[in-house]
């Protein structure tokens, strides 16, 4: 049977709670509350920017190449930076990372608001994705070193609810920001609205949340960082821009190149941990079930996700003729099932692997069902007739991100709890990218020259696109089973 140590985690990973930690969690919550705020601004920024591409490339005679930049550059340096983020955090104090990644956040937001061209536009996105690289992975952090057991599953709830929240809801906040118009500052708004958020949280986080450190913190792995983040780079930079440029042949070469960079990252790794030092990432974690299936998990869950929501927004404005208004507004029944079922899933743990099983049933039967209306439908298709299934595809991912993150990082103790954060937000990242990628190629396909507007066209390649989720949501059903299912642990 297994054992609980005093963290409340288990397996052979757990370790003490550091001192300030235990001290702060007779109120853990405030804290939380404080870190999930930045969390949701990081997601969020991913997303709301996509509305206010077309005003800024009106406003600053941006070329597509830049708005692209602009898109994508916060992506980039995001998910390049988590993990050396995370360990940042380990070493200096996760407190002490939130509140200089939120600063530096802010600061970029600022820089965005008031860029007086695309250039200035484009570097203040690329630090702004640094400054969420280094709040983020510092959530997962708190989660597993403040809430105690018992209610670990509630708090990834909560931050499976965020993420989800932000996710959909960016094109809602955009579209209201930009039609508001305030102040005749058009686009404007979309980074303006960081920076009240962002000073209220600084301060909250200042008095709320405490200091915590891995307990045998050693100084950063630098050649493993650079190493990373160039292989990182070679994986990354082409899965997110290589749809707009027509994938050309660099992109080809990138991805091919990220193989035997990622070898030589292992390589380095083991090298440091041999002479005694702290790598980077401990590659030995991936050989524990839990973290390596829940890790697989993960990147096909993300993959399914972003494909999702990048198909039904093309379908939503660029064949059904909605603005990004409306398109928000289609989101929302989508948006409220994932909030209420990752709510719902943090007090179903008791029920373990099932939870996860029925979210990934229901994401699939939503999948399916928006495969089988596209289809059906033709030139007659509706944006509203959707709404059944993406409440089933809402509530299916409520259901199962939540007690996902959970399983990949419940073993995880507090020495190691910071690298696997960071490893796991960037695995949401890889899985997001590379599920764009592949589902660009599969809806464009499909579309061929078809006309805006042309819904028939559209809904076809819709049709055809969300065959990938359906496919991801059945590799996801298959998986599961090899996941270690808490509740069963706990019967035994």
């Amino acid at each position: 049977m297994t054992q609980t140590s005093p963290t409340g985690t288990t397996g052979r990973h757990t370790a003490p709670v550091p001192p300030s930690a235990r001290q702060a969690g007779a109120a853990p919550w405030p804290a939380l509350t404080v870190v999930l705020v930045g969390a949701f601004m990081a997601v969020l920024d991913t997303f709301i920017v996509l509305v206010a591409a077309p005003a800024i490339q009106a406003d600053l005679h941006s070329s597509p190449a830049d708005v692209q930049l602009i898109l994508a550059g916060y992506q980039l340096t995001y998910a390049l930076a988590l993990i050396t983020g995370a360990r940042l955090g380990d070493r200096y104090g996760r407190k002490r990372l939130f509140l200089t990644g939120m600063a530096l956040f802010t600061l970029a937001s600022v820089g965005c608001a008031l860029a007086p061209g695309s250039g200035t536009l484009i570097a203040a996105r690329l630090v702004q994705g640094l400054g969420a690289a280094g709040m983020f992975p510092q959530v997962f952090a708190v989660i597993q070193v403040l809430i105690p057991e018992a209610e670990r599953p509630k708090a990834f709830g909560a931050l499976g609810a965020v993420i989800g929240i932000a996710t959909m809801s960016g094109q809602l906040v955009g579209g209201l920001l930009i039609a508001a118009d305030l102040f005749g500052s058009s686009w404007r708004p979309v980074f303006w609205v960081n920076v009240p958020v962002g000073v209220v949280t600084l301060l909250l986080a200042g008095r709320f949340v405490p200091e915590s450190r891995a307990p045998r913190a050693r100084r950063l792995d630098l050649p493993g960082a650079v190493v990373l983040t160039v292989a990182l780079s070679l994986l990354v930079v082409p899965l997110v821009e290589g749809r707009a440029y027509g994938w050309p042949l660099w992109a080809w070469l990138g991805l091919a190149a990220s193989v035997p960079a990622f070898a030589v990252f292992g390589l380095v790794e083991r090298r440091v941990g041999a002479r005694g030092g702290a790598p980077l990432v401990r590659l030995r974690l991936f050989g524990e079930r839990p973290f390596a299936v829940g890790m697989t998990l993960v990147v096909l869950t993300y993959a399914g996700i972003n494909s999702f929501f990048l198909i039904l927004s093309l379908t939503l404005q660029d064949g059904l003729g909605l603005d990004a208004l409306g398109a928000g507004l289609v989101y929302t029944p989508l948006a409220v099932a994932f909030f209420g079922a990752s709510l719902t899933a943090g007090r179903l743990a008791r029920f373990g692997r099932r939870v996860l099983q029925l979210g990934a049933l229901l994401g699939g039967v939503g999948f399916l069902g928006t495969l089988l209306l596209a289809t059906r439908a033709g030139a007659a298709l509706t944006a509203w007739e959707l709404a059944p299934a993406l409440v089933l595809v809402g509530a299916g991912n409520g259901l199962l991100v939540t007690p996902l993150l959970n399983a990949v990082l419940g073993n995880v103790g507090p020495e190691e709890v910071g690298m696997a954060s960071g490893v796991l937000s960037t695995g949401q990242q890889i899985g997001g990218a590379v599920g764009v990628a592949v589902v660009g190629i599969l809806y464009y396909g499909a579309l061929g020259g078809a006309a805006h507007h042309a819904i028939g066209a559209y809904g076809q390649a819709l049709a055809a696109a969300v065959a990938l989720n359906v496919a991801l949501s059945a590799a996801i059903s298959a998986l599961l089973p090899l996941l270690p299912d808490p509740a069963a642990a706990r019967r035994a």
